[in-house]
């Protein structure tokens, strides 16, 4: 069962019901709108997870709608459309579609795409409680870290240090910006960083004095090396291969 709320803006009235009465069946709750001001109007009132448009509306084009609504960000885009070609599919995503379904489309493709669309939701929205690089993993709510599975103990400065490094995926982060976010109180010395992480090389580096996992970035401040991270990991079972049968008797939908 899906949980999404979805407006379905429509300039057909029998389509829109169709995809409605669908989505209803697998738990969604559905708001409709056959025009662009109806449709922002819904919107803002009810701020739905997914909007799917169809590109005929009844005051103008579901593009337009699009890139309005892409702006805001708050919900995912689905857009529905004649248009076939590569270009006008490329169109529609750049104007801030999520995903683009091109009519006729089987029922059971749509819902499929919403549910996919859910699921991306989800991850989007769900609360990190671990981060996972390679041979490092960082636990956020036990406040643990292991390198290669061998448990680290680190003070909580030190672990705070290496959370803030590990946010930023690879990326250099500056000494004022590390203050900022891994120290509690205010401290205006930059060069308190740097002792830090010397104790934190001395924790995770195999050799501190050549340090390849806490790289310093001159006159930047220090980044983690991801790749390097990557490389160290042991490798992990492959997972037994499976093969999809198509559905090749999935009925066909022919809204215009």
């Amino acid at each position: 069962m899906l949980t999404l709320s979805v407006l379905i803006v429509a300039g057909n009235p029998n389509l829109g019901s169709l995809l409605g009465w669908h989505l209803q069946q697998v738990g969604c709750t559905v708001y409709h709108a056959r025009g662009e001001q109806q449709a922002m109007a819904l919107y803002l009132k009810h701020r739905p997870s997914l909007v799917a448009i169809d590109t005929d509306l009844t005051d103008g084009d579901g593009l337009h709608l699009c890139r309005r609504l892409y702006e805001d960000r708050r919900s995912l885009l689905l857009l529905l459309s004649t248009k076939t070609s590569e270009i006008d599919k490329v169109c529609g995503l750049k104007a801030g579609a999520d995903d683009y379904l091109t009519k006729p489309f089987g029922m059971q493709e749509f819902l499929a795409r919403v549910e996919a669309i859910g699921r991306r939701l989800r991850l989007a929205t769900a609360p990190v409680t671990r981060l996972d690089y390679g041979s490092l993993q960082i636990d956020l709510v036990q406040r643990q870290v292991k390198i290669k599975d061998t448990l680290v103990n680190l003070t909580p400065q030190e672990f705070s240090l290496l959370v803030v490094l590990a946010q930023a995926e690879g990326s250099a982060v500056t000494r004022n910006e590390l203050l900022a976010r891994a120290w509690p109180e205010d401290i205006d010395n930059p060069r308190t960083v740097d002792t830090h992480v010397l104790s934190l090389r001395k924790k995770i580096e195999l050799a501190p004095q050549q340090p390849n996992l806490i790289q310093t970035v001159r006159n930047v401040g220090y980044r983690l090396n991801l790749e390097a991270l990557l490389r160290s990991s042991p490798p992990r079972p492959a997972m037994p291969g499976f093969r999809h049968q198509p559905n090749y008797d999935r009925p066909r939908m022919s809204p215009r």
